[in-house]
Parts: structure tokens; C-alpha cells; sequence
């Protein structure tokens, strides 16, 4: 999915790569036509036409347009590398300066990645003790974060459990495995729909828990030969939202950006919960890898530049369908800070507004030093046609046109 998302990206064409292939010959060009024109068609003497031209080519220089781009970029990435986000270009700090739109995973983006068990909810006559056997037995073999939290209660209250047999992962559901020759389950509430345990009490139950912003964990005994199904138990699992998230999704909304949305494999309930919490615009739980990426697109057709940032394994490919990939680098899994365009190395949302912010001033920066350069350019240009020009203010006027780019350029040290 990460390869076919990345592949379908255009490539950033940029402006003043195009205008070079086209101003540099042209103005070789030009520069022999007036050394050739002066003396040929003017009777000119071939000393001062020599003289216009070579002033010609000296004005055309394109040193102040050719730099004026990178030193820009290279004083945004700097300036960001301080403040901890790690940017892998310049094409991203410029498509950043553009964003309109952003979608953000919930665990380890808008929580902090930490699931805690909250309680332990018993179902159909089973003890806590038993229910935590069966989860801890078959999430042992994941690293997952809500298994990981499954099996660290478990140890923690003291339930002694074996490691589950046929472990088998099932994309968008949760696991399953055998113990003591029986088939188990813990997965979410599709999953238990899927093995046909489900009730309306339990659909009731969890309702309640989700809307209080808990993730559910059902765990249950798989229908296999003359055993008939069960629900053993609910786990609900709660992960402490960052205290900084709905400062930074304000702070998004001032830096320009129309649209925050939350993509979410956890539930609809769970997921409206916290959005509504840290002020999210809009918010979608229950999605596989691919239906975040299908939504992503969806964004991207109606704003055009979209960031999504996340920080697992199943957020890589709608971050490589962005336009930017932005990953959490402390809590994030290589894969996505692989895919990612930018890293955040403190785990920290608001540094996103940061970085938008300065890619736009630094999209401003670029504009003003292309136009500088240019219109430099064109009134040293027609003066040097005019033969109001020396050599040597030709040779003043280029260099410092070039360094008036970089010292406006370097205030983005400063930013």
C-alpha cells in the first residue's frame, strides 16, 4: 500500500528549474546577437559592442535566482532541526507552507500511545482472573500497544497464563488463538459480531464504555465443533489524551489550516468522544489501512494539499498518499518515520503549526527573492541594452543582488 500510494505522487516540478533550462541559453543567445548586431547592422565599433555584451551576460547572472531558492530552504530546514523537527527536504517544506488540510491518528498523535487497562468487565458468569488468562495468552505474541497493555495488567495483578497456540492476526478485527483445546478470540466488536457471540446487552454495554471515550477489548470463546460460542468478558482500555492536543489543534487552525480530521481504526463512539474533546472538525473510526488512505484522497480532491500524521504501521500508507507524511519520532514505528517527509522528535503536535507556519513564511521568502532577483535583472537589463551600463557596476549589481537574497533568506534563522 506504501508503494502504490507513493507512486501515484507527482513529482514537484519547480519554478525556478524551469526558467533556467529556458533564461540561460536565451541569454547567451541574446548577449552574441548584440555583439554581432552593434558592429553588422550599426556600424558599431566591435570594442563596444563586445563590451555591451559581455556587461549583458554579467547582469544576466542568474546567481541571486538560482540561490535564491535553496539558501531559503536550507535556512527553513535549519531552523526547524532546532526546534526538533526533522524535514527530508526542501520540496516538503515548501508543500507544508501549502497545507489546507490535515488528518491525525488518535493513538500516540492525539493520546499519548500509552492504553491502560480501566476496567475489567465480566461477562456470562466468568471471573476477572479467567478473562485476563484467555486475552494475556493470546496477546502475548503481539506488540501491539493494547496488547502489550493487556499483558502488562495481567502480570501486573498477578495472572499466571500460557502462551496461546495457532496464533493467527486478523487485519481490522484483533487475534485469536487456541488454549487447552479450545478456540478464543479478543478483538472489537466486529470481531465479535464476526463470530456470531454478540447480543444486544453487550452492543448496549459497550455503547456506554465508548461513549466515555474508552477503547473495548472483547474477549470470547470462538463456536467450534460441539462447543458453542461465548462472550468471557470486556476489557476497557483507556489512553490519556496529551495535554497539549487541543491547544495544538487551535493553534493549527491559526497557522491556516480549514480542516482537521481524525482517521481511526478505534471505534466511532470512542473516536467522536475525543475528537469533540480537543475540538477536531470531523472524525472516522472503525477504518482499515486502506480506507484511510481512501479517505485521505477524498480530502486531497477537495483542498489539494493535505498532511496526514501518525505514528504506526497502519498509518504509512495514507501518509505516503499525502501530499506530506508527518510521523511522531519518539512513540512512531520505523516504518512510518520511514514513509514520513517529517519527523516530529518530541512527540509533540504543536510543533506541526510551528513547522506550517514557517513553511508558509518561507514560501513567502522564496516569492519575494525570486521576484527581487528578477526585476533586478530586468532594469539592469535594459539599462545594459541602452549602453547606460559598466562593467563593473554590472558586476556590483549581481553580487549584490545575490547577497541581499541571502541575508533575506537567512532571517529565517530567526523565525
Amino acid at each position: 500500500l506504501v508503494g502504490e500510494a507513493q507512486g501515484q505522487k507527482a513529482p514537484s516540478q519547480r519554478f525556478v528549474d524551469q526558467f533556467a533550462k529556458i533564461y540561460t541559453p536565451t541569454v547567451f543567445v541574446v548577449a552574441i546577437l548584440v555583439l554581432l548586431s552593434g558592429p553588422l547592422l550599426f556600424h558599431g565599433a566591435w570594442f563596444e559592442w563586445t563590451y555591451r555584451a559581455l556587461v549583458l551576460l554579467v547582469i544576466a547572472c542568474p546567481c541571486a535566482l538560482v540561490i535564491s531558492t535553496p539558501v531559503s530552504i536550507v535556512s527553513g530546514l535549519t531552523a526547524m532541526a532546532r526546534r526538533g523537527v526533522l524535514i527530508k527536504g526542501g520540496v516538503f517544506l515548501e508543500e507544508i507552507g501549502k497545507l489546507k488540510a490535515l488528518a491525525v491518528d488518535k493513538t500516540g498523535t492525539i493520546t499519548e500511545g500509552k492504553p491502560r487497562i480501566q476496567q475489567v468487565i465480566p461477562w456470562n458468569g466468568k471471573t476477572e482472573e479467567e478473562i485476563l488468562r484467555v486475552a494475556a495468552a493470546i496477546d502475548t505474541h503481539s506488540e501491539h500497544p493494547l496488547a502489550q497493555a493487556v499483558v502488562g495488567y495481567a502480570r501486573e495483578n498477578g495472572v499466571q497464563f500460557p502462551r496461546g497456540e495457532n496464533y493467527q492476526a486478523r487485519t481490522g478485527l484483533g487475534a485469536e488463538a487456541q488454549l487447552d483445546g479450545h478456540h478464543y478470540f479478543v478483538g472489537n466488536h466486529h470481531f465479535a459480531h464476526k463470530s456470531a457471540v454478540c447480543s444486544v446487552e453487550l452492543e448496549k454495554k459497550l455503547g456506554e464504555l465508548e461513549a466515555q471515550a474508552l477503547s473495548v477489548v472483547i474477549v470470547g470463546h470462538k463456536p467450534h465443533e460441539d462447543c458453542q460460542g461465548e462472550v468471557l468478558g470486556i476489557l476497557a482500555v483507556g489512553d490519556t489524551v496529551r495535554a497539549n492536543a487541543a491547544a495544538a489543534i487551535k493553534s493549527l487552525h491559526n497557522a491556516g489550516i480549514n480542516k482537521v480530521v481524525m482517521l481511526s481504526g478505534d471505534n466511532q463512539r470512542t473516536v467522536d468522544a475525543i475528537s469533540r474533546q480537543v475540538g477536531i472538525d470531523e472524525a472516522s473510526g472503525d477504518l482499515l489501512p486502506d480506507q484511510k488512505i481512501e479517505h485521505v484522497r477524498e480530502l486531497m480532491k477537495h483542498h489539494r494539499h493535505v498532511g496526514m500524521v501518525g505514528d504506526g504501521v497502519n498509518d504509512a500508507p495514507a501518509m505516503a498518499a499525502a501530499s506530506i507524511g508527518i510521523a511522531m519520532g519518539g512513540v512512531g514505528t520505523d516504518t512510518a518515520i520511514e514513509t514520513a517527509d517529517i519527523a516530529l522528535m518530541q512527540d509533540d503536535l504543536s510543533k506541526v503549526a510551528e513547522t506550517v507556519a514557517l513553511g508558509r513564511r518561507t514560501v513567502r521568502v522564496i516569492q519575494a527573492n525570486i521576484a527581487f532577483a528578477l526585476g533586478v535583472k530586468a532594469i539592469f537589463l535594459a539599462l545594459a541594452l541602452a549602453g547606460h551600463m559598466t562593467l563593473w557596476l554590472a558586476i556590483l549589481a549581481d553580487t549584490g543582488a545575490t547577497l541581499v537574497v541571502i541575508a533575506n533568506a537567512l532571517r529565517l534563522l530567526r523565525a
